[in-house]
């Protein structure tokens, strides 16, 4: 197809060509030949290239095809949730190693009860999780949200109910440094409530039992906040069927204070043998004659004892009472005084008036307190 054009303006980046119809058309000055002025014609011939089009083509097909290839080939995969262990106020939760495919990670969140609890922190590194503070005999619901740049994935939700006081499945127990008799004893216990102890510290340890605050173990507990008691608390829990508390049991509590009644008689200091030996001899006849005579003689003396104690009470309390009422009376005084000032109308003060108003102030303080101007009335009445 050919084309005559008129030049009009040529500057150095653009020249101006005019069409037949009198349009404009802004065309590249350097692809038009040398030596072009104002009003040269030139003969500009268009045609397509097909040839050249079907190789761009196929060159931009290819690159589409490299680029699914890599990077549309696979998705992301869902999480899979699952519950690991439950107590009584905590669920321990885990999921399968996150596969990203050639997506980048943007977050993993926890939902419970379809409220967002929190983002999980280096996900492609941690796979389980501890909720604590729940409730006693109460049921959750969690799932987990993948984000990434090729979409979000949400796993299938995970019904849990925490345990009643009276379950003690949920206990997981890691043990320390133990006598040989006293471990024996602690598997049998732990057996018999049917909780179940573990090697090593982990996420899901409840409690680390032990007699001694040393080893690497030990260090661990500590520093993963799991309760340290002794191996009283076993029992104890075993005694009363129940979960109990670790307050008591704590390897740096006083061991006086998880001992029962009969412990407390056992370790009591036993009495000496003189003692026993007084306690057993009977009473002569004077002793048993004067003890009923000194009976009596400290009954009167507690009872004259109880009498002055309610007279001192009651002399105590009518005092007590008088203060009260002065107290009320100046209050009263008060208040009447400061509504008097509050609602007198301005007014020139002179001086027989005010000698007339302290002789009626006086005789009204000799009769008592009189009702206030604004008793009856309404706050409008009053004028201030």
């Amino acid at each position: 197809m050919l084309v005559s054009l008129t030049v009009g303006k040529v500057d150095a980046g653009v020249t101006v060509l005019l069409t037949p119809d009198k349009r404009l058309i802004e065309f590249p000055s350097i692809l038009l030949p040398p030596n072009i002025v104002s009003g040269s014609i030139v003969d500009i011939t268009v045609a397509r290239n097909n040839e050249s089009e079907a190789k761009a083509e196929a060159r931009f097909n290819a690159l589409q095809d490299q680029i699914f290839s890599s990077f549309g080939a696979s998705q992301p995969s869902t999480p899979v949730l699952r519950c690991r262990n439950a107590t009584q106020t905590s669920v321990v939760l885990e999921w399968d190693p996150i596969d990203l495919a050639t997506a980048d990670l943007i977050s993993l969140s926890l939902y419970r009860n379809g409220q967002k609890a929190g983002n999980i922190p280096r996900p492609m590194h941690m796979h389980s999780t501890k909720i604590s503070g729940l409730a006693v005999d109460t049921e959750y619901s969690f799932h987990l949200v993948l984000r990434t740049t090729a979409g979000a994935f949400a796993s299938k939700q995970v019904v849990v109910r925490t345990h009643k006081m009276t379950d003690l499945s949920g206990v997981t127990i890691t043990t320390g440094i133990l006598p040989p008799s006293t471990r024996e004893e602690l598997a049998k216990a732990v057996e018999r409530i049917g909780a179940k102890i573990v090697d090593g510290v982990r996420i899901d340890t409840t409690h680390f039992v032990t007699t001694e605050g040393r080893g690497v173990p030990w260090e661990k507990a500590v520093e993963m906040n799991i309760p340290v008691v002794r191996p009283e608390w076993v029992e104890a829990c075993e005694k009363n069927g129940r979960i109990l508390g670790v307050t008591k049991f704590y390897l740096d509590a006083p061991r006086a204070n998880i001992q029962g009644p009969e412990e407390a008689q056992r370790t009591a200091s036993p009495a000496t043998p003189a003692q026993q030996s007084q306690k057993e001899l009977p009473q002569t006849p004077s002793q048993a004659q004067e003890s009923k005579e000194a009976a009596p003689k400290k009954e009167e003396e507690k009872k004259e004892e109880s009498s002055e104690e309610d007279e001192s009470e009651e002399e105590d309390s009518k005092d007590d009472e008088k203060a009260k009422a002065a107290e009320e009376q100046k209050v009263r005084i008060e208040d009447r005084e400061t509504q008097k000032v509050a609602l007198r109308p301005a007014q020139p003060s002179s001086p027989d008036k005010d000698t007339a108003g302290d002789a009626g102030e006086e005789e009204n303080s000799e009769k008592g307190p009189e009702p206030s101007p604004g008793d009856g009335a309404s706050f409008q009445d009053v004028a201030l």
